[in-house]
């Protein structure tokens, strides 16, 4: 994964901006259900009242609740409020409109420690007098799990008119039992009756109870809708910056990896097949743009998003955390099943996808051969069989990740009906509110996606891994044609010499060499020619050249300068290179023409071609040098591929031609016209040609005729008849006695 993260360093700024935005989304994701939490349990069942302790209280209620206090607990609720006289605080008398008649007392802190103290002294005092009135009406001792019995149903005032009354019952000590109980309890009970009783102070104070609940059922809900807007646009930056960082790696992958093999030499191009490299340039990185753009929004929202849902859970329930712990055990328990079947057969998905590209180019590229022989059952079978070994292995993987997604959802849906009957339970015996049961309800079912979010991950991983090694592979090659540390430049002057010095060559650590101590000289204005039985070295030895092959042995000059020290560029630009296969691009026959010299005006290019003798059936075509050429030239004959392939060299205008075998597909006459032709346009130049016919060569000044890769013979033809059997052989098997002469 190195290669992934290097290519992310750049990105390092917008990756960044990613991770601010994804914290954003899920703290918006976790805070949703806490917010729902507030609407259920304070919004519907407290009736908007968010604490104990009212915000504002007559003296009557403080007087009635010390009586529910020990001394000292009294002397904290005291302590928390401050006198409010009639009239002189316009902001409580606004909430409070009584407050504006008659002495209040405000709370003096909504927050910090001392808040917390009073609010729950308030709730063990209005718990004991809950208790106290329940046990009055029943004669009993205090119930800690009554409910909230007849107290809502109560008026203050009333409640004040009993006052004498618990007074004397403190007195006599008839009020200790109901504090014990109120103070021994640990339920929600005496929450809920705290609300109670500060909805029947806020009544008392002129609040319209039902107006204050809108209030604040309003204001969550717009809560509600703002953090879930601010974590759409938080996903939707995430989302925008991962497609942009996704697409810009996989640009500059696919640039870097066809810059490679751009400057691949023949030698590279044996070790990787076409179709390798095309699976390696498409496939493979998109598999490694898959991972960046799901990665940014699902590996690390995923982690984030389960650990948080974890700790609110908790905070949510810490009685039913255990559940949390089961849905993690068998979710965990499934991923590892999971990968265990699927991620090996990860590793062998791209290599089939190779077979497949290479089955499939080889049957399109050799569509003649297979139907001239009939081969074409054959040929579905290989392709039959290279597709079923991928259907297979992607049916697998699949599968397996098809049973995943129901897999979680069982979990899911039996998490939640865990929940629903332990949190049942919890709210029956006031132990739990269903607020906070909803929201712990919701954490595990964030919990579980984001193991869902991760399992996705984790089956993305192993074959971006195994993706991003094969680019690594392409990018790591280490190039056998390499640039000179200090390049030379000569001077071309009337022409390029070509020297062999005891060149030789072999193919990778083949043991045997294709070349053996190679000598000639190639002069301007000279054609040199190559002649030789099959596999004698033709080719690789003019293939040596333009560097497409580097010799092992001796050393290739121009102008006295060793090739390997002049710069790539330099060196190909002084060459006109036509190759044995006439090879055309997608275009028009002047774009082909002009892909030898770019800036070529039209004078140029019909020069070329009238050169190349292919004027001829040019002017035959309705657009002329616009007709279009299909993929490889394929809508044209071989011999007019050569032709526009000659054309194309010619355009240079070039010190240095080389021909490999670029007249084998021309007819004889086509063939003479053409090299009379060639010896006007080149008359200054170094030609080297490649040839099959003694007819083409013979009246070239330097013939060398090569057998095994060796020199065997060198001069003009008719001193080559003399003293070169091999050559006298060649040339007596292809022409009549007359044409020798």
């Amino acid at each position: 994964m190195k290669l992934v993260f290097r290519y992310l360093k750049p990105f390092a700024a917008a990756l960044t901006v990613s991770i601010v935005f994804l914290f954003v989304q899920v703290l918006c994701d976790l805070g949703l259900p806490r917010l729902m939490s507030d609407m259920v349990d304070t919004g519907i069942q407290a009736g908007g009242i968010e604490q104990g302790a009212p915000e504002a209280i007559s003296a009557e209620g403080v007087d009635l609740l010390k009586m529910f206090l020990s001394e000292r607990e009294a002397e904290t609720l005291a302590n928390g409020y401050a006198p409010a006289p009639a009239g002189e605080d316009e902001a409580i008398a606004e909430r409070f409109p009584a407050a504006g008649t008659q002495d209040v007392y405000r709370l003096e802190e909504r927050d910090g420690e001392r808040a917390e103290a009073v609010d729950d002294v308030y709730t063990r005092a209005a718990y004991a007098l809950a208790l106290t009135m329940q046990g009055m009406q029943q004669g009993s001792q205090p119930d800690a799990a009554a409910g909230q019995g007849g107290t809502a149903s109560l008026e203050p005032s009333q409640l004040y008119a009993m006052a004498p009354m618990f007074a004397e019952l403190k007195a006599s000590g008839g009020l200790d039992a109901y504090i014990a109980a109120a103070a021994g309890d640990e339920s929600m009970a005496g929450s809920q009756i705290a609300v109670t009783f500060t909805r029947l102070f806020y009544g008392e104070l002129g609040v319209d109870l039902k107006q204050f609940q809108r209030d604040y059922i309003v204001g969550i809900g717009l809560k509600m809708l703002g953090v879930a807007l601010l974590g759409g646009v938080a996903a939707i930056v995430v989302g925008w910056y991962a497609s942009k960082i996704g697409t810009s790696v996989a640009m500059r992958m696919r640039r870097d990896v066809f810059e490679k093999v751009g400057r691949f030499s023949n030698a590279e191009y044996d070790k990787f097949s076409t179709a390798s490299l095309i699976t390696r340039t498409t496939n493979d990185v998109q598999q490694i743009q898959t991972l960046i753009l799901m990665g940014i929004r699902l590996l690390l929202f995923a982690p984030i998003m389960g650990v948080g849902g974890i700790i609110l859970a908790i905070r949510s329930s810490a009685s039913m955390s255990w559940i949390i712990a089961v849905a993690v055990i068998a979710i965990v328990g499934i991923l590892l099943i999971m990968f265990a079947l699927a991620v090996p057969k990860f590793k062998t998905l791209q290599k089939l996808i190779d077979k497949l590209n290479l089955v499939s180019r080889e049957n399109l590229s050799g569509m003649m051969v297979i139907r001239a022989f009939g081969n074409e059952r054959y040929e579905e079978g290989r392709f039959e069989q290279a597709n079923d070994n991928l259907r297979r292995t992607n049916r697998f993987v699949q599968r397996t990740m098809a049973f995943l997604f129901p897999a979680m959802t069982l979990v899911m849906n039996l998490i939640t009906l865990l929940v629903i009957w332990v949190g049942a339970h919890q709210i029956a015996a006031s132990e739990l509110q269903i607020g906070n049961m909803m929201a712990f309800m919701q954490y595990a079912m964030q919990i579980i996606m984001s193991f869902l979010f991760m399992s996705m991950m984790f089956l993305m991983v192993p074959r971006a891994i195994a993706s991003a090694e094969r680019i690594q592979e392409v990018l790591n090659t280490e190039l056998t044609i390499r640039e000179p540390a200090d390049a030379k430049t000569f001077e071309r002057g009337d022409g390029v010499t070509v020297v062999f010095d005891r060149v030789s060559f072999r193919y990778g650590n083949a043991e045997e060499a294709v070349l053996e101590d190679i000598s000639f000289t190639a002069k301007p204005g000279q054609t040199t020619a190559f002649i030789g039985t099959t596999g004698a070295g033709k080719s690789t030895l003019v293939h040596l050249v333009p560097r497409f092959y580097d010799v092992t042995a001796g050393r290739i000059t121009m102008n006295g300068i060793d090739i390997r020290e002049l710069s790539q560029r330099e060196l190909r630009e002084t060459i006109g290179y036509v190759p044995q296969k006439g090879i055309l691009f997608t275009g028009d026959i002047a774009s082909n023409v002009r892909y030898g010299y770019e800036t070529a005006d039209e004078a140029e290019v019909r020069e070329a071609l009238e050169v190349a003798q292919a004027s001829g059936f040019i002017e035959n075509m309705e657009q002329g040098v616009a007709s279009p050429i299909s993929q490889g030239g394929t809508n044209v004959s071989g011999g007019q591929r050569q032709r526009l392939s000659i054309a194309r060299a010619l355009i240079r205008k070039a010190p240095v031609y080389i021909f490999d075998d670029s007249f084998s597909a021309l007819d004889l006459k086509t063939d003479a016209a053409l090299r009379r032709a060639l010896k006007r346009f080149t008359s200054n130049a170094t030609v080297l040609v490649v040839a099959q016919r003694v007819s083409t060569i013979k009246n070239a000044e330097q013939i060398i005729v090569l057998d095994h890769g060796r020199i065997v013979g060198k001069g003009t033809h008719e001193e080559l008849l003399e003293s070169c059997p091999t050559y006298r052989d060649i040339a007596e098997s292809q022409l009549t006695k007359e044409e020798l002469a």
